[in-house]
Order: structure tokens, then C-alpha cells, then sequence
């Protein structure tokens, strides 16, 4: 099992699949299905080292955590969508299916691996299996899958493992779950342990904060400040994530994430 994207081993997904709209993160708009006018003959991007430059800083932040070669080599067999147009709507419909359960699987891969949440390995074990499972489905079963339901149900399991993660730091945590702290002047901040899921972090500044065993799955971090910032054993941060924000050679990271190539 694969969460990390294999480009040479997808057909353009992200590059087809998804529309976006013109904005600060894309220079056009585009609909779903409608390939990208800078994806070449050979899936690959014609722009791919001049994304920012073009006006593109969105493609440069998605990530799909392995789903697209899944799809293209798995479900679909390593046909593409230009060899059979008659599958592509449904190879299309299917990869954001995709994108979310492997999103879970990689929450779910980081809980096993820590040692604070041993009291619920076994359901986040059964629960990686059984959505492993689910991948390996056909591309009917895939795009029936009811990824909410899914969803809400794996979530139970992912608090309770922050919830036990975070019990190790010593003292009062901050709960910012959800909060709105846009532009928020955090420089230098003592957020260990602190609860920032689903925060927005947009232009916060966060200059040499500590965050170290903070959980932040689905925190917004666009374009915040993380220069000099602490995030090691900080849960459930992503690639993407990191890659919409702004950081430096200080900033201390997670071992299973990289430094994007921007900051």
C-alpha cells in the first residue's frame, strides 16, 4: 500500500478529474473531466517547474496520497482514459473517491505507529484493513462507497488517539478545534498538546511556535507563517498542508513529511 503519489505511474488525474476556478491558487478555470490545457501527451505537466510562476500554486499544494496511481493501475487496470474514453467519466468519478480513503488510510497508518494510542490499535487496525479492502474494489463498488459515513466512523477512532497522544503533555492544552484564527499572531506560541483540528490558520503567524504533539487534521495552514516552528510529533499533519504554508530551513518537521521545494 502506496500514500505517497507516484506521478509516472498516473494518468493525470488531478490534472482532469477535478475543476477549479480562477483565483490566486489557478490561472484559468476548468471543468471536472476537462483536461488541464498544460497536461501533455504523457500525463505529465508542460509547467510542472514553473507552476507558482504561471499562476498555478494550487497544483503545487494537492496531493492525493497515492489515490491517483491506485486508480490508474489498480481499478482500472493501467488503462487510461484516452485509450478507453467510455470508461473516463467513471474513472474520473471515481478518484476523489479514492483520494478520501486513502486520506484515512494514512491518519489511520500514523495512529498505529504511535505508542500512546496502543489502547485502540486493534480498531484502527481492523479499520485500515477493512478500508484497504474497500480500495481494492471495483469501480462500482468505489463509487457507491459512502465515504461520509466512513469518514465519521474512522473519526471516532482518530480523537480518541489524540485525545491520548496529547494526555502525555504536561499541563493545560489549548482547544482551538475549528476556531477562526485568521491572521492570528501566534509568534513564538506554547501549543503543545493543543487541539487545532479543523482550525483556520490562514496568514497566522506562527514564527518559531511549539507545536509539538499538537493534533492538526484539517487544520488550514494557507499561507501561514511556520518559519522556525516546531512541529515534530505533531499528529495527523499532511504534505499538503505543509506545502500551503510558508516555512524555512528552521522549521522542524514531522520524519515522514518533506520540506517543500517553495520554502
Amino acid at each position: 500500500m502506496s500514500l505517497l503519489s507516484d506521478c509516472a505511474n498516473c494518468f493525470g488525474l488531478c490534472c482532469v478529474a477535478l475543476p477549479f476556478a480562477a483565483s490566486a491558487d489557478f490561472a484559468v478555470n476548468k471543468d471536472a473531466g476537462k483536461p488541464c490545457s498544460n497536461l501533455q501527451a504523457d500525463f505529465r505537466c508542460g509547467i510542472h517547474t514553473q507552476l507558482r510562476q504561471k499562476g498555478f500554486p494550487g497544483c503545487t499544494v494537492f496531493d492525493c496520497f497515492g489515490a491517483g496511481q491506485k486508480v490508474s493501475q489498480v481499478t482500472f487496470g493501467g488503462q487510461d482514459w484516452r485509450q478507453a474514453p467510455d470508461s473516463a467519466r467513471q474513472m474520473f468519478d471515481v478518484f476523489p473517491v479514492m483520494r478520501q480513503l486513502h486520506e484515512l488510510l494514512w491518519y489511520l497508518t500514523e495512529a498505529l505507529e504511535l505508542p500512546a494510542a496502543r489502547p485502540v490499535h486493534g480498531d484502527l487496525r481492523r479499520a485500515l484493513n477493512d478500508t484497504e479492502q474497500l480500495t481494492l474494489s471495483d469501480a462500482e463498488t468505489l463509487a457507491r462507497a459512502d465515504v461520509p459515513a466512513l469518514r465519521a466512523e474512522i473519526n471516532t477512532l482518530l480523537l480518541r488517539t489524540s485525545e491520548l497522544v496529547r494526555a502525555d503533555v504536561p499541563g493545560r492544552k489549548k482547544n482551538h478545534r475549528g476556531a477562526d484564527l485568521i491572521g492570528a499572531r501566534l509568534k513564538g506560541a506554547d501549543l503543545r498538546g493543543a487541539n487545532l483540528r479543523g482550525a483556520y490558520l490562514i496568514a497566522a503567524d506562527l514564527n518559531g511556535a511549539d507545536l509539538r504533539s499538537a493534533d492538526l487534521i484539517g487544520a488550514d495552514f494557507r499561507n501561514a507563517d511556520l518559519r522556525g516552528a516546531d512541529l515534530t510529533g505533531s499528529i495527523f499533519l499532511t504534505q499538503a498542508q505543509l506545502n500551503a504554508a510558508r516555512g524555512d530551513a528552521t522549521t522542524k518537521l514531522p520524519a515522514a513529511l518533506d520540506r517543500p521545494a517553495h520554502w
